[in-house]
């Protein structure tokens, strides 16, 4: 390995460090979005069996007291709703910014390890053009001098 690519190894590591600690956090994040949507479609299967309960209930008749109870704990039900629906879209925008991050390492880290790898190209040809050249001299002292 030559100079160049040797004096990248620890930026690369830490690159990679970097990137791996990101490739964390945004599965973090994308384990709580789910979580957050999981609660949302249980708030609103919820809403919605209560929402059928009242046709049920209502088709037999209920009473004054009941339809305020009814009303109040759905408005409750609603507002929990949209707030679930906000928490989702908070934890989408944590979820975008966390990729955005890990996009960002990981095209670092790539960067690198593509510079590391032309260093590494560059310092092979020279080494074969070197081998060469001394072959080539090596081959001139052989050869019988010309009488």
């Amino acid at each position: 390995m030559n100079r160049r690519a040797e004096r990248l190894a620890p930026v690369v590591d830490m690159a990679l460090k970097a990137e791996r600690e990101a490739a964390r956090q945004l599965g973090l994040v994308q384990g709580q979005l789910v979580q957050a949507q999981r609660k949302l479609a249980e708030l609103e299967r919820y809403r919605l069996d209560y929402q059928q309960q009242w046709i049920r209930n209502g088709q037999q008749g209920v009473t004054g007291q009941w339809l305020i109870n009814y009303q109040r704990f759905l408005s409750q039900l609603e507002t929990a709703v949209e707030q679930q629906n906000r928490a989702v879209e908070w934890h989408q925008g944590a979820v975008d910014k966390a990729r955005a991050a890990w996009q960002e390492k990981y095209a670092r880290l790539e960067g690198l390890r593509k510079l590391v790898e032309r260093y590494r190209e560059e310092a092979r040809l020279a080494a074969d053009k070197y081998e060469q050249r001394q072959l080539d001299e090596f081959a001139q002292r052989l050869r019988p001098a010309p009488d």
